[in-house]
């Protein structure tokens, strides 16, 4: 019995830890889903699997393409069937994890879902948007990334964010060839130091001897920095110069692609990553989708494009969703910012953000996820004393370097210990008698998995509004009146609740698809005159001049259309609307 409670408490520890051990240790996968530590990859399709098992009527599980070492990369499409086709509903694309080390992604992504269906029987806001959306959830883009981020030693916010696709970076004829190298066998690739009195660039940290600060101009140093463990591999005078191959997922997407001497990542052409092939290929398969999250991992951003200033601004009707839902989205996820791609960070060509509006007029945000200033050990006092002008965080990050002490406080006090190497003498074949320690690769960029929880269901939620202001369009007949020579005048309600029209600005000036269209019918009936009802008190009418039977429209969002039609005859007359993006309506009339 001791022996079972002492491998209980182990597991518990290792998962709150946030180990890549946490499944080795025997940690099961159950439901619902915890979110106290990470998942590996395996785990991600195993979660999937459970999910897709309990709740088979809500649920489809699909394999939608293969990474380059062929890891299947799944698609969760979750409704309620019962309800209509999935094609037939607003649909909501989710994803994360395109770049392999942004790992945190993964698990909003499955928060999400888990979340939807647990709570389906229990919250009726949730019971009603299952009923009446559907969505497209893809928890990890780049699954070999994931893959080696678990299984490889990684430095702490580097290593495996590109897709596995060989790339000979230091141009010898070799491909991928000198790896860093977990020198001490730790399971991480921490950095190298080396003491070296009077002749180096940095020094101990006044307050602390596990970090070195720069010394100012004119000051000796006694420490040199050597960078990530490795050696040289290759015998070229260099050291972990060739890892894995660079091709950013983010950066090979089939709109406003540009090449590699204009961005690093961009790969030889757009989606020469395979397995975005395969996602591209099920997007373009649901064209319902009207509303996409993709989540990255650090900054605190709700990111909008465009993505570079060449493209220019947005329609102003677009801009208009985008600000209602990004600034919704701020008060859900407190501390985030709502910001524009190009403008408040950097350009980025060939993005996945803007593939999905520009080409399939999808409304799309980017979620960075993780705020480095939450991991705080600071007094009220020392936080407000921590406001400073632009020139002393300028002075502040070039020598002072107290973001990196107070983290070291955060991992001493709150991780206790589990997210920094103490450091070690090592012979190292070059350097001779060196260092190494540092921050481990859980350290940087993504919550301590106490503080994910909290990450999880803020983002998720900010999902679940943007969801519910999908389009949600109503038909109301709200008049029928005799007129003179056998006609009827009917007059015709559209009404859409959410914020989000049936078609994007951008779609309709570029056509990417047909409008909505308004159908009339009857096997005894016709329609003499139809078109737009500009004002009813004045019998307005912006009449249609051919077939006006059929009627094309859009409804924006929190706005409603209203037509008319003389129709001639007499039986029933059925109305019929079908969008793209929201659910089809139909009604009937007796004439």
């Amino acid at each position: 019995m001791k022996k079972i409670i002492l491998l209980i408490l182990i597991t518990v520890m290792a998962a709150g830890m946030g180990y890549p051990a946490a499944r080795a240790e025997g940690h099961p996968v159950t439901l619902p889903l915890r979110f106290d530590y990470y998942y590996t990859y395996e785990m991600v399709v195993e979660a999937l699997q459970l999910l897709h098992r309990k709740f088979p009527g809500f649920t489809r599980l699909e394999v939608v393409g293969h990474s380059e070492e062929d890891r299947a990369i799944y698609a969760l499409t979750l409704h309620n069937p019962a309800t209509g086709n999935d094609l037939d509903k607003p649909g909501i694309y989710v994803d994360g994890n395109i770049h392999g080390n942004e790992i945190q992604a993964t698990e909003v992504c499955l928060y999400l879902a888990d979340y939807l269906l647990h709570q389906y029987t229990r919250l009726d806001s949730i019971r009603e948007l299952v009923d009446q959306k559907v969505f497209y959830i893809i928890p990890s883009v780049n699954v070999d990334g994931r893959a080696h981020f678990f299984e490889d030693a990684t430095a702490a916010g580097g290593g495996n964010r590109g897709l596995r696709r060989p790339k000979d970076d230091d141009r010898d004829g070799l491909f991928d060839e000198d790896f860093s190298d977990d020198l001490d066998g730790d399971g991480n690739i921490c950095q190298m130091r080396k003491y070296v009195p009077g002749q180096g660039d940095f020094k101990l940290h006044p307050d602390d001897p596990r970090l070195l600060v720069r010394v100012k101009p004119g000051e000796r140093g006694d420490y040199l920095r050597l960078g990530s463990e490795g050696i040289d591999n290759d015998g070229d005078g260099r050291v972990n110069e060739d890892e894995e191959g660079y091709v950013d997922p983010n950066r090979n997407w089939g709109y406003d692609w540009a090449p590699n001497y204009v961005q690093q990542g961009a790969g030889d052409y757009p989606f020469s990553g395979v397995g975005l092939k395969g996602i591209a290929r099920f997007i373009r398969k649901h064209p319902n989708i009207c509303m996409a999250w993709a989540f990255h991992n650090t900054g605190g951003l709700i990111v909008r494009g465009p993505s570079t200033e060449a493209q220019g601004e947005y329609a102003p009707g677009d801009l208009r969703v985008y600000d209602y839902l990004g600034e919704q989205s701020e008060r859900i996820i407190p501390g985030y910012r709502y910001v524009i791609g190009f403008k408040d960070m950097y350009s980025t060509y060939g993005d996945f953000g803007e593939w999905m509006m520009m080409i399939n007029g999808a409304y799309t945000f980017i979620g960075e996820l993780f705020i480095r200033s939450q991991e705080t050990f600071q007094t009220r006092q020392e936080e407000r004393e921590e406001t400073r002008t632009a020139g002393e965080e300028e002075e502040r990050s070039m020598w002072d370097w107290t973001a990196d002490l107070e983290h070291l406080q955060f991992n001493d006090h709150l991780a206790h210990g589990s997210l920094f190497r103490e450091w070690k003498e090592y012979d190292h074949p070059t350097y001779g008698k060196i260092e190494i320690g540092g921050w481990i690769k859980f350290s940087s960029r993504m919550p301590h998995p106490f503080m994910l929880r909290d990450l999880v269901h803020r983002n998720a939620s900010a999902v679940i509004h943007s969801a519910e202001q999908t389009p949600e369009v109503t038909m109301e007949i709200f008049e029928k009146k005799k007129l003179e020579s056998g006609l009827t005048r009917v007059r015709v309600r559209l009404r859409n609740s959410g914020v989000i029209p049936t078609m994007s600005h951008h779609a309709r000036g570029k056509k990417l698809y047909p409008q909505d269209i308004l159908k009339v019918e009857g096997p005894r009936a016709r329609v003499i005159a139809g078109g737009r009802l500009l004002d009813p008190y004045r019998d307005t009418v912006q009449y249609k001049e051919h077939r006006p039977h059929l009627q094309f429209l859009v409804v924006d969002g929190f706005d409603k259309i209203e037509l008319q039609f003389l129709i001639s005859g007499k039986g029933p007359v059925t109305f019929s609307y079908h969008s793209r993006v929201a659910r089809d309506r139909q009604q009937k009339v007796q004439l």
